[in-house]
């Protein structure tokens, strides 16, 4: 039973929400954030990157970075940029690219869930990297960034969505990057009470993507439950903000690989190890992206391979039968020496969106050898958290990117 609330969200003025919606905080480095809020009074990134409001001079996670991120916010639901919905409703969130349409459903979703594993998780979260955004929520007392989780889809949930569809849509708008983000307003009790009956009757919902941004606002929910040991459960801290996405309208990209060496091994040794694990084919100069499951693509010393995995480096087991899973423990763990993905600065990760030539362009450069990969399915991802069990680092690339600043939860 999965608990899954509307609430009175904050939100940019309907003119204003192409200005302010912003990629998300962590696809870009301080340089890069710098340079794109530069002259910019509207974007989010300003907010979720406030340290982009100073010199060089000042730490990233300096106390003064978490207070200038409240004062923005502040200041911007003040003037009336940000307005904040008068009774909680849900929101309708669609993403077009390419053609492809993805909607969503932006609600709360509960920490106690989280903690009891209704909400599953197929990623651990490294502590560091959870204290930035445990800071900036807790600061700004707001939740800015959306988590992305999935849910086997729903045919109460879907109609009730596609009926919001059909009215006006409070923001309609196409990004730089040409993907258009539209969004609707839920507020009818009925509409409302027939989400929350769905999703009550719910076993499991997944985090597809933002597993350090879950894992912060929750803590930030139990921090708040220790200050405040009067709570009730309504308070708006023992939730946080989603957007919920049906299993059958998501994509998974593939996301590949780049090594740096060949561990000591020259060309002609590194094939022989593969041949013992592989179908070996050259392909010659002719880009190649795996069709199915259990193939890999490989770039060295120009020429692609398509690598066909044998029967016995295969298995059933729902992690260990992950293609990336395939590549890590018979090539790069044994032969290339890349024992913990993790850390190992010999290994890369290029997101599928970049395309192969992507890969080409960092052999030439600075890595030796390029991997492409046959994308994990949502159904891997939903069979790897229902056994309770944790993926390889770097296993899915979730396009479009949810942006910021659409949909601001306040605690």
């Amino acid at each position: 039973m999965a608990t899954v609330k509307p609430f009175k969200c904050v939100r940019p003025k309907k003119e204003l929400a192409s200005k302010i919606a912003a990629l998300p905080y962590d696809v870009y480095s301080r340089e890069e954030a710098c340079e794109l809020v530069k002259d910019d009074k509207y974007s989010f990134l300003r907010i979720d990157r406030a340290e982009t409001q100073f010199d060089a001079s000042v730490d990233t996670y300096a106390d003064c970075v978490y207070s200038k991120a409240k004062e923005l916010l502040d200041g911007m639901i003040e003037d009336g940029s940000f307005e904040q919905e008068d009774k909680p409703c849900y929101f309708v969130y669609e993403l077009t690219m390419e053609g492809r349409k993805q909607t969503g459903l932006v609600a709360c979703a509960s920490i106690d869930d989280y903690a009891d594993n209704v909400i599953k998780k197929h990623e651990n979260t490294r502590a560091d990297k959870e204290v930035d955004r445990i800071r900036h929520v807790d600061t700004c007392n707001a939740q800015t960034g959306p988590i992305f989780l999935a849910y086997r889809a729903n045919k109460d949930i879907t109609r009730v969505v596609n009926e919001a569809k059909e009215k006006e849509s409070y923001c309609n708008f196409v990004a730089d990057d040409g993907i258009r983000h539209a969004a609707w307003k839920i507020d009818d009790e009925n509409s409302i009470d027939i989400i929350q009956t769905a999703f009550e009757n719910t076993d499991s919902i997944y985090i597809a993507d933002g597993h350090h941004r879950a894992a912060s606002a929750v803590k930030v929910g139990f921090k708040r439950r220790e200050e405040n040991p009067n709570y009730d459960g309504t308070e708006e801290f023992n939730y946080f903000l989603s957007v919920l996405f049906p299993d059958e309208e998501l994509m998974i990209m593939p996301y590949n690989r780049v090594v740096k060496d060949l561990n000591g091994l020259t060309k002609e040794q590194f094939l022989i190890k593969l041949r013992e694990l592989f179908e070996v084919e050259n392909l010659g100069n002719n880009p190649y992206s795996p069709s199915e499951k259990g193939i890999i693509g490989m770039y060295l010393d120009k020429e692609w391979y398509k690598l066909v995995a044998n029967a016995e480096i295969k298995s059933k087991d729902p992690v260990k039968g992950l293609d990336v899973s395939i590549l890590q423990d018979n090539v790069l763990a044994p032969i290339l020496g890349i024992e913990d993905p993790r850390v190992d600065k010999r290994v890369d990760f290029i997101g599928g969106i970049r395309g192969l030539s992507e890969l080409e362009r960092r052999c030439s450069i600075d890595m030796t050898v390029a991997f492409s990969m046959y994308p994990t399915s949502i159904d891997e991802l939903f069979n790897v958290s229902d056994a309770g069990l944790l993926m390889p680092p770097k296993s899915t690339w979730f396009e479009p990117k949810l942006r910021s600043g659409l949909f601001i939860h306040k605690l």
